[in-house]
């Protein structure tokens, strides 16, 4: 079968849980740097086997057919060689799926090109950074973090994580390590059903910010003026958010009309 648009290599394969994996990818050639925050392409062929625990397709793939999808990259901006990306599986659908069933040495297309607007660099100095997210939702933080952390001391930088279980929460360790070393972050993972070994958090997102958290643990106001919220996450966490934002006076951002809510829905 034809694979001569393959450019990139697997080099790491960390399975989190069975439909959540850290994959790194080595490119045959280096991408330009890049933004924090921003995406690119990952794709494979119809006729690459699919993932064992994966479940038949909705929509079958044709095995002549590039399939492709954005993704977010978890690598620090500089990192333009290997690329890490938090993918979760879509049992039915038909990327995911296969990316599951890649082995480290085994080829994939990585796009050539590098976008995306949900960038952490466009914030004004001095403002304080509120970072929500579910599920993969997290892998752009990690970019910010890794780009941006030492860069913004005089910044409040706060990840709010939420899940269902712990195991949900990618990237607990290094976000854990970056709390106990960088005195201005502040990580908040909170979960909805947790077990008895859990002591934080114990409710979904929407609610932990109307309990005022932000303002009563980490003296950050809802101010447009004064703080910069990114949400990034399924579509139903992101309006509940957005909504609760709105009424504090957050718009919505775009480079050609500036706001003070990024969004991004996985």
């Amino acid at each position: 079968m034809e694979t001569s648009l393959y450019n990139a290599t697997v080099a790491s394969k960390i399975m989190v849980t069975p439909d959540l994996m850290i994959i790194k990818i080595d490119t045959d050639e280096p991408r330009k740097e890049f933004e924090a925050g921003q995406n690119t392409l990952l794709g494979l062929y119809g006729f690459e086997k699919r993932s064992s625990n994966s479940e038949p397709e909705l929509v079958p793939a044709e095995n002549d057919k590039l399939i492709k999808r954005l993704y977010s990259i978890v690598s620090a901006k500089t990192e333009i060689r290997q690329l890490e990306f938090y993918i979760s599986q879509v049992k039915s659908g038909q990327l995911t799926s296969r990316l599951f069933n890649l082995n480290v040495g085994d080829r994939v297309y990585v796009g050539t090109t590098i976008t995306g607007i949900f960038r952490l660099d466009e914030t004004p100095e001095g403002t304080d950074i509120v970072m929500v997210a579910a599920g993969t939702g997290i892998a752009p933080y990690i970019s910010f973090l890794r780009s941006h952390i030492i860069e913004r001391p005089e910044s409040k930088m706060v990840v709010i994580q939420g899940g269902t279980h712990q195991w949900d929460l990618g990237y607990y360790s290094e976000l854990t390590f970056l709390e106990n070393t960088f005195a201005n972050f502040f990580y908040v993972p909170t979960l909805i059903d947790a077990d008895e070994h859990w002591d934080g958090y114990r409710l979904c997102i929407e609610d932990l910010l109307k309990n005022d958290v932000l303002q009563n643990e980490f003296n950050i106001t809802p101010d447009p003026e004064r703080t910069r919220f990114f949400v990034c996450g399924k579509p139903d966490m992101v309006s509940h958010v957005a909504e609760w934002l709105h009424d504090f006076g957050y718009t919505k951002h775009h480079p050609d009309d500036p706001g003070e809510m990024y969004i991004e829905e996985f």
